[in-house]
């Protein structure tokens, strides 16, 4: 079994160098984050295993890659990138995701966009580079309800630190869950109640534009929006509306309907935006925890 990671970036492909064993099956390293699908065929090269970070498979190009069988895709965003069940039906290919190696980081991002968007820091720094003494009113968060849509292991540290502050926390989740400190009220309560709204959800064809402009207009007016889960979850269209009225007030987001953000995009020019490159889980401890669970993914599959 011979395994090739596609796209790696310097700092992917030096973590995989260092945690490779001797004696694991064959793992080629393509350090270039920069491919296009079309190059996939090439890279793999007849490998039957592909480790992919940010690179799209369609079905054409899968069936172009003799000999593939296996997928592992670093993150449990894979939707974004390809189509897990047409792959394994129609080419009996099994896309291998994985979770929960960047619980606390991702968590900690989305905190961190959350008050550099309540203290209004990005646009006060962009104003002060350029020769203006911009002084914003902030929003003080401590005592403040924050709505956390969606509860897995990155809510559950986003409750942590909230609940650390002094924060009310809500969540909603699609099945029923109990959680310390937490409480668990239906969505429309928690987008009327929520003074931030932070979203954690998986990206799957039942919460693509989970948050529409219906449920966008239903959050508490002047309420704060943090999104590090998926560009798709919501109306991206309908956000920039709502931040252009004030409906939304300020926003936080980690992720985008496209990627890298075009810089013509309308969220680049709004001033109440606080913006970070998908790059929530980019931390050292989390990129160890993402390439050491792909390398033991590599090892299963090759141990049959």
């Amino acid at each position: 079994m011979r395994a090739v990671f596609v796209d790696a970036s310097e700092t992917l492909a030096a973590v995989a160098r260092r945690l490779l064993r001797p004696g694991d099956p064959p793992f080629a390293i393509h350090a270039d984050p920069g491919i296009a699908p079309q190059d996939l065929p090439a890279i793999l090269d007849g490998a039957e295993t592909a480790v992919i970070d940010h690179t799209a498979l369609p079905l054409d190009v899968a069936r172009a890659c003799a000999g593939l069988k296996h997928v592992v895709f670093l993150g449990t965003g894979a939707r974004s990138y390809m189509d897990p069940e047409a792959l394994r039906d129609a080419l009996g290919v099994t896309v291998h995701t994985i979770k929960g190696y960047g619980d606390t980081a991702v968590a900690e991002c989305a905190f961190a966009l959350m008050w550099a968007a309540a203290r209004g820091l990005p646009e006060m720094d962009r104003a002060m580079r350029a020769g203006s003494w911009l002084r914003t009113e902030g929003i003080q968060l401590t005592g403040k309800t924050v709505g956390l849509v969606g509860f897995g292991g990155i809510a559950a540290e986003m409750a942590r630190l909230c609940r650390g502050v002094g924060m009310r926390v809500l969540a909603w989740n699609r099945t029923p869950k109990a959680h310390p400190g937490v409480d668990f009220v239906p969505l429309d309560r928690l987008l009327a109640e929520s003074d931030v709204v932070s979203l954690h959800l998986l990206l799957t064809d039942a919460t693509r534009g989970f948050l529409s402009a219906a449920r966008i207009a239903a959050m508490k007016p002047g309420a704060m929006l943090i999104n590090t889960a998926r560009g798709a979850v919501l109306d991206e269209a309908a956000l920039v509306e709502a931040l252009r009225t004030g409906q939304v007030a300020r926003a936080g987001l980690d992720v985008f309907t496209v990627e890298p953000l075009p810089a013509d995009h309308p969220l680049a020019s709004l001033p109440n935006v606080t913006l970070s490159a998908h790059s929530a889980f980019r931390t050292p401890e989390a990129s160890d925890n993402l390439i050491g669970a792909a390398l033991a993914h590599c090892r299963r599959i090759a141990a049959g």
